[in-house]
């Protein structure tokens, strides 16, 4: 629960056929090659951004007493940088994780499916509140199922 990791996002790129290459310049724009997608860490708005993202979302775990004891025991300004961190690393970004594994890290802390769920819904209201677009915001909860039997305990 003091953790929450984020995976990256795969950059799409396009091939270019020799038909294409003779094209001329003033080729209309559906004829022209697709940017390529930019890692997530940019689309959230890079470090700034994440950082008043955890921000915000710490303050509301902290506010919530069905899941915030674990905090009364942490040391929160760890907390938060690991989580800035997680988020960095797992959206693409220019950061190293210095945390523990999650299964080392919440071992022990008898952590619930239904705080799990708690948890999520605090991350997705942060992400609404500063209006996070819908794809980038299912990219980056895109990893939490996965990451379920490392945290929570309970069958």
């Amino acid at each position: 629960m003091r953790s929450l990791p984020l995976l990256l996002v795969c950059l799409v790129g396009c091939a270019t056929t020799k038909a294409a290459e003779t094209k001329p310049a003033e080729a209309s724009a559906a004829d022209a090659k697709p940017a390529a997608k930019k890692p997530l860490f940019e689309r959230l708005g890079g470090k700034p951004a994440i950082e008043a993202v955890v921000d915000d979302f710490l303050g509301r775990v902290s506010q919530d007493a069905t899941i915030n004891s674990g905090f009364a025991v942490a040391h929160v300004p760890r907390v938060r940088q690991r989580l800035i961190e997680l988020v960095c690393v797992g959206s693409g970004g220019p950061c190293t994780y210095s945390g523990r594994d999650m299964t080392t890290a919440h071992a022990g802390q008898g952590i619930t499916n239904a705080q799990f769920d708690t948890l999520v819904g605090h991350l997705v209201a942060t992400l609404d509140k500063f209006k996070v677009p819908a794809a980038e915001k299912n990219e980056l909860l895109s990893v939490l199922g996965p990451m379920r039997p490392a945290i929570v305990e309970e069958p």
